[in-house]
């Protein structure tokens, strides 16, 4: 017997405009996949049985990665709760199917490439004289000093970035990740970069509105998708000549990643770094910069003293 799952945009609607554009989007995709898992197996997606949650898992975990069925079922989770209907992301059968699927696979995820300043500067001087090659080095040098998310790269409008004095920049994030009811934050640009922004504008005639635009033949379009961030990093990538297996690593957070790496190996202070990447813990700092960490820990340290090469 067959039973009807409720369409999975309706799921998702008891949360419409309390999440980010990119987290609907998400979630919205991630309930497509459950409910079409479900109707195949004969299975309601509402409400969320623990036992139906868990078999999902494990046949997820098959195929895909351990981040991306955590976020299946966190997003079913909370279709569950904001529905009425469940919310068993942490029922006992679900955290065992979980469990099962971390000691098979691991936890740990792939680290993207950090796009540090040296490879910031390759990229930079490989783009070309074209107007798009403007914009797109104003993009990755703004994503560089900013360590701005994707999307709220694409977001930024010309009213955001104030002019300083000595050739700098401030640039007003509305709105983000952290920040979702948007209370607004201030980051750093350096004075390089506000160059290549300057440049940009004035050759794309872009006076208001959105700083980042889609470009067709030469004309200008609307602001730019989140998804063209990274394919912008990448094509530049290729362009400055980078291994194939780098550039395929390369995500539209990679220059977030290569300046808190940058930062880590400069010996500049937590605190600093967390302000710089409005982070609100550490973790995701040491993740990063673990490598460059893990050459100033005390084994490494000992090594040194005790001359060992």
């Amino acid at each position: 017997m067959t039973v009807d799952c409720p369409p999975p945009d309706a799921c998702a609607e008891a949360a419409r405009g309390a999440l980010s554009a990119s987290t609907e989007r998400a979630r919205r995709s991630d309930l497509r996949i459950f409910a079409g898992w479900c109707a195949e197996r004969g299975r309601p997606s509402l409400p969320d049985d623990p036992a139906t949650v868990a078999a999902f898992v494990e046949s997820m975990s098959e195929t895909r990665a351990p981040a991306t069925v955590r976020r299946y079922v966190a997003s079913v989770a909370a279709a569950g709760r904001a529905a009425g209907a469940g919310g068993n992301g942490t029922a006992e059968p679900v955290r065992l199917a979980l469990q099962r699927m971390h000691r098979r696979k691991g936890r740990r995820q792939e680290q993207a490439t950090g796009l540090t300043f040296a490879l910031r500067q390759r990229m930079l001087e490989a783009a070309g004289d074209r107007l798009i090659d403007d914009r797109n080095r104003a993009l990755l040098a703004v994503a560089y000093d900013t360590l701005l998310r994707r999307s709220e790269l694409v977001a930024l409008e010309v009213s955001d970035i104030v002019a300083e004095t000595g050739g700098a920049a401030t640039v007003l994030v509305r709105r983000s990740k952290a920040d979702p009811e948007g209370r607004g934050e201030t980051v750093y640009l350096a004075p390089d970069s506000m160059a290549l922004v300057r440049t940009w504008l004035r050759r794309g005639g872009v006076g208001e509105g959105r700083v980042f635009r889609s470009l067709c033949r030469g004309s200008l379009g609307d602001g730019l998708d989140t998804s063209q961030v990274p394919r912008i990093f990448k094509a530049m990538a290729r362009r400055a000549g980078l291994p194939e297996e780098t550039v395929e690593r390369i995500s539209g957070h990679s220059a977030r990643v290569g300046a808190a790496q940058d930062m880590v190996a400069a010996g500049i202070g937590m605190a600093a770094i967390l302000q710089a990447g409005r982070w609100k813990s550490p973790a995701m700092v040491n993740r990063y910069g673990e490598r460059i960490l893990a050459t100033r820990s005390g084994a490494a340290q000992l090594a040194r003293r005790q001359q060992r090469g």
